[in-house]
């Protein structure tokens, strides 16, 4: 361990800095928290709550109204507080979504959560700076995920759904209401598809087109629109499929990659496009922020941190079987 890092983190339910008096993405109220996107296992109102503009309205929308002090801070503005500075930068994974740059007694500590580094339509690009000590998110932290390029995955779901249009199915592209469904949406337009999302998809699409996303070509699904088109469906909601009659299913998401998806989430088809960093792109913000260690979280953390280690980067597991809760401290 390096000597003059001394700021200590602890995981348990999101991670803990007891020396700053800061959690991220904590999954249950805490005095004072940073909130890095609105995704459910990311998410919750704190007694002060740091985050961006735009995931403080996603939040609104999907949670309920804020409880406590709310600071909505842009990219790049620092926030002020007792132990030091905190910055958000652009983590390109949904709308709004950051990673959080604590600066406190000359330290730079860097947590990405969720983050994607190739190109999107609909989120911010990614910003990765150097920093002391790296929190890195490692959700396809395993060599076999590395994401196919987005257009070539893209031609093979829309010749999907044109076959499935052609022998009278709706095609519906089973995606998560807030990230992927917009994507999805971006991506399928002027592809000649008729695009119909959930009532959910819908309303976090409006807040995008609020927050300057161009998104087009989509429409809000009707029961009572009995005309051919492309379904974008949350995952968690597809029992409610059952009132129609003939549909041809596919799983949208990085899990795809694995051989067994089509069958594991019970769908006709499984396309690989995801909004988290694969492999590759781990290894390619290691190099950029040039950390005196790395600690991993989420995913393969133990697998991904064990590579780390091969490669001559000190880096150790939080929340794996042996690294429950680990100090930053010689």
């Amino acid at each position: 361990m390096d000597p003059y890092l001394r700021m200590e983190v602890k995981f348990d339910r999101g991670i803990s800095l007891p020396g700053c008096g800061v959690w991220f993405d904590a999954g249950r109220k805490q005095k004072f928290a940073v909130v890095t996107h609105a995704h459910s296992d990311h998410a919750a109102w704190h007694s002060e709550t740091v985050l961006t503009p735009a995931t403080a309205t996603l939040m609104a929308v999907r949670f309920g109204k804020p409880r406590g002090h709310v600071h909505e801070m842009a990219y790049h503005q620092p926030f002020h507080f007792a132990a030091g500075q905190i910055t958000l930068l652009p983590a390109g994974h949904v709308l709004g979504s950051a990673m959080a740059l604590l600066e406190t007694s000359g330290e730079r500590l860097l947590y990405t959560g969720d983050f994607k580094l190739r190109q999107s339509l609909t989120a911010e690009p990614a910003e990765v700076v150097q920093a002391d000590t790296l929190i890195l998110e490692t959700t396809f932290g395993l060599p076999r995920y590395r994401m196919p390029p987005a257009e070539a995955v893209m031609a093979e779901i829309i010749a999907f759904c044109e076959k499935a249009l052609l022998e009278k199915h709706y095609p519906v592209l089973l995606a998560y209401s807030l990230g992927k469904a917009q994507e999805l949406s971006a991506r399928l337009a002027g592809s000649g598809l008729r695009v119909a999302v959930h009532p959910s998809i819908h309303k976090m699409s409006r807040i995008y087109e609020a927050f300057g996303v161009r998104l087009t070509g989509y429409e809000l699904l009707r029961a009572d629109d009995n005309n051919p088109k492309v379904l974008i469906y949350p995952p968690n909601l597809r029992s409610q499929l059952a009132g129609i009659p003939k549909t041809r299913t596919a799983i949208v998401s990085g899990w795809a990659l694995d051989s067994r998806a089509r069958y594991q989430f019970r769908c006709d088809a499984a396309f690989p496009l995801s909004d988290h960093a694969d492999y590759d792109e781990l290894l390619a913000c290691v190099e950029r922020v040039q950390p005196k260690r790395v600690f991993t979280v989420h995913g393969f953390v133990e697998e991904f941190a064990a590579d780390l280690r091969r490669r001559g980067v000190e880096a150790w597991a939080l929340g794996g079987g042996n690294q429950l809760e680990l100090p930053l401290v010689a």
